[in-house]
Formats: structure tokens, sequence, C-alpha cells
């Protein structure tokens, strides 16, 4: 039986692929995170699939990304700590991450999937209360957030380019 290459793999379904055949998107990126053509430059540098990132590193990355209007990049960090975090941290991690993404998909003009995932997080990093771990601030996040979700349900935030996600402060201050 012939094995597919990695090349040929990624020729017949449009995706990249590791050697062993598991999906990698190595594609160039817009700001909010949308492939870009094969070859062509990338608006933001990509944050690698087996990045880590200790929680101080992740949530001043994650905070610089997010305070320049990176919000799909800074999902990708928040998401690359919560892939090495402690067990009892994880859905912190995962609720942050989601709040990130949720902006991006805010950010792509899709408000309805924004304000699903932008309260799913906010669920998820209420629940670690004010002693959450790494001093991160999960009332102003989940604030943010609900906010955010509230106001594109509403009409009162115009999708796209004028959603900031500088308004996600992740540490109090």
């Amino acid at each position: 039986m012939a094995t597919e290459s990695a090349s040929e793999g990624r020729e017949r379904s449009g995706r990249d692929r590791d050697e062993t055949g598991r999906a990698q998107n190595q594609r160039p990126r817009d700001r909010y995170g949308r492939p870009l053509p094969h070859g062509s430059a990338g608006e933001v540098d990509r944050v690698p699939d087996d990045a880590v990132f200790s929680a101080a590193e992740g949530l001043s990355e994650a905070q610089r990304l997010l305070d320049g209007g990176y919000a799909f990049t800074a999902h990708e960090v928040l998401e690359a700590v919560w892939k090495s975090s402690p067990e009892p941290e994880r859905e912190l991690w995962r609720g942050l991450a989601q709040v990130a993404v949720g902006v991006t998909h805010a950010q792509r003009g899709n408000g309805v999937g924004a304000a699903r995932l932008l309260r799913r997080g906010a669920d998820r990093v209420e629940g670690f209360g004010p002693d959450a771990p790494h001093g991160v601030d999960t009332a102003g996040v989940a604030a943010f957030a609900r906010g955010l979700a509230d106001d594109l349900d509403a009409g009162r935030a115009e999708r796209g380019d004028a959603i900031d996600p500088a308004g996600m402060r992740l540490l109090g201050e």
C-alpha cells in the first residue's frame, strides 16, 4: 500500500499537513486570522502550533496583541497556554481563548457566532472568581465579553474594524 506524502496530502485536500497527515494550517493570515493564499505576505506573525508560553508570558503577549487589535493571534497565544496548563486551570485559559476568538468573529462580521462565544467564554472565566490564578481579572473579562455580546445582539456595536479588543483587560490594574 502506497503512502501519501504531506505535500501530496495538501494538494489533494488543500490543507497543510504534518508528516503523519495531521491537519495544520501554515498559510499566512490577515489581521483577523483569515487564511491568505500560499505564498502571499501575511499581515501577522503566526504562533507556531507547538508554541509554549508560561502563564505570565501568555498573559503579557496576549494583552499586547489585544491592545494592537490582533484578537485572533491573542487567541492563539491563550490557546497555547491552555494546552500546557495544569488541569485545574485549563478551563480558565479555554474561556480566555474563547473570548478572544469571539472578538475575532465580531471583527470578521459574524455577530451571532461572536455573541455565543463571548458568553461561553465569560461563563468559563467568571467561574474562577476574584481569586483566579495568575491575577486574571475574571470579572473584568466577563463584563467585557458580555457587554460586547449584548451590544452585538442589540445592534449597538458595528462589526468589523470598529471592534476594539483593547477593552479586554486580562489583568486587574
